[in-house]
């Protein structure tokens, strides 16, 4: 059975929901006066766990992964790219013959009944995302979001703050080109950033954007990206943060102070209170967009003046003992490179820490990331990294996060294996300055977000 829309589906079982995007659809599906369950192996019965509270609180039931949430009245039961055909509550589904979509086939249905604007790319989705829907939130204009990321500003009102539903027409997505998923929306605005070597081969990333093209009404891309350029419908609606690279929107004048960032679009002045020059082409995107929608220069700059940011990308946990400590959610090598040159004006000396995640992605991208690391890093700074993130599964343990630093060593940088996170801070202690930044990266580990806050607490 081939779904074409949500219409007369009211019952919706999520397995997998404490995940970010089956969250951010959970969340806006409930928001959207459907009935919303869920489970994930993450629910306990004995306790309850924080994402959990946060969906109980949006009208969510949640569930243990026993098939306790899927009932006689269950109409649609969705899957995230995780979940095994093994799964009991996949036999259950069948067994009542209840459709079963993946995450993605679901939020294309979602988007197809608004203005669609799907941002994709390897780098910046969730931030430009986030800015996108704040800008058009701050110019009236009530959008939806659904995101891979937190917003900040939302989490202050006590939700998982990855998902709004707006009263107006627009709704602001990210779209996910690692799994494929990409190739599922027709948004009526689509947007690439950028196209880097991440969960695959430039050759496999290249078909699935331009399937991702041909499925957007309007396709905006990155001219400074000579990837990206490539993709180009039109140059006049295009953005470009090299002045001499043709594009109907350009960034220039870039100055970073301290935590905040300053530059120009089409000469209108912008500051945001973040760092990093990736940032300003994230900004850059979002006004690039924003305005083709009729918002203009002068509000987008205001929006962007307010705007929070987003969970664990470059968030500034404090500064201690001449020390700033900042947690980021980095995990390919364009992003790691990005949040170590995006700190470096800090402070004179950078100690980044990184922990992979997978065997098979770090195999992967080895080269990759000792190359744009040792690029990143100046004489002083240090890169240090911890065994790599398994989360479970199949995998072949043939590779150590100590064979990147070791290659990083033989690059001539200063580069150190810590094994057990743990004793990160012990071993850190001859290393550390009062001029200095410990930037602290890492993906798919739930737990990250409590070692960084515990690394801030242990300082000094």
């Amino acid at each position: 059975m081939t779904l074409t829309s949500l219409q007369g589906i009211q019952k919706i079982h999520l397995i997998g929901v404490a995940g970010t995007g089956m969250s951010a659809i959970a969340q806006y599906l409930a928001g959207s006066y459907k009935i919303i369950t869920g489970s994930d192996r993450y629910f306990h019965l004995s306790e309850k766990n924080e994402t959990q509270e946060k969906l109980e609180a949006e009208g969510i039931a949640c569930f243990v992964q026993d098939s306790s949430g899927i009932d006689k009245e269950t109409q649609l039961v969705v899957i995230s790219t995780a979940i095994e055909e093994s799964n009991a509550e996949i036999q259950k589904a069948k067994s009542l013959n209840i459709p079963i979509i993946k995450r993605a086939e679901l939020l294309s249905l979602i988007l197809q009944e608004k203005r669609g604007i799907a941002i994709g790319g390897t780098s910046g989705k969730s931030t430009t995302t986030a800015m996108l829907f704040d800008i058009l939130e701050y110019a009236g204009l009530q959008p939806g979001i659904i995101s891979g990321a937190g917003l900040v500003r939302l989490q202050e009102q006590g939700k998982i703050g990855n998902a709004q539903v707006g009263k107006g027409d627009f709704l602001v997505i990210e779209a996910d080109e690692s799994d494929g998923s990409i190739i599922n929306y027709h948004p009526e605005i689509g947007i690439l950033l950028n196209i880097d070597k991440d969960h695959k081969e430039i050759s496999e990333l290249l078909p699935l954007f331009q399937t991702f093209k041909a499925n957007s009404q309007v396709f905006i891309v990155n001219a400074s990206h000579e990837l990206a350029a490539t993709f180009s419908q039109d140059k006049k609606q295009d953005f470009s943060s090299d002045a001499t690279i043709e594009a109907g929107y350009i960034a220039d004048n870039f100055q970073q102070q301290g935590l905040e960032i300053q530059f120009t679009i089409n000469d209108v002045p912008f500051t945001l209170h973040a760092i990093g020059k990736h940032n300003m082409e994230n900004v850059l995107a979002a006004v690039c967009v924003a305005n083709q929608l009729g918002v203009s220069l002068a509000t987008c700059s205001e929006a962007i003046t307010a705007y929070k940011g987003i969970y664990r990308r470059n968030q500034v946990l404090g500064k201690k003992g001449g020390i700033w400590v900042i947690d980021d959610y980095a995990h390919n090598p364009a992003k790691v490179a990005a949040a170590i040159l995006g700190v470096q004006p800090l402070a004179e000396k950078v100690i980044a820490w990184f922990q992979p995640h997978g065997y098979g992605p770090t195999r992967f991208l080895r080269t990759d990331f000792v190359e744009a690391i040792a690029a990143a890093l100046r004489p002083q700074d240090e890169i240090w990294m911890s065994e790599i993130f398994y989360a479970g599964g199949t995998a072949v343990k043939d590779i150590s996060a100590n064979d990147l630093i070791q290659d990083i060593r033989a690059l001539g940088k200063q580069a150190f294996f810590v094994d057990n996170r743990d004793d990160l801070l012990a071993d850190l202690e001859t290393h550390f300055t009062d001029n200095c930044v410990l930037l602290l990266m890492g993906a798919r580990d739930p737990s990250l977000d409590i070692f960084a806050k515990g690394v801030f607490a242990g300082l000094g």
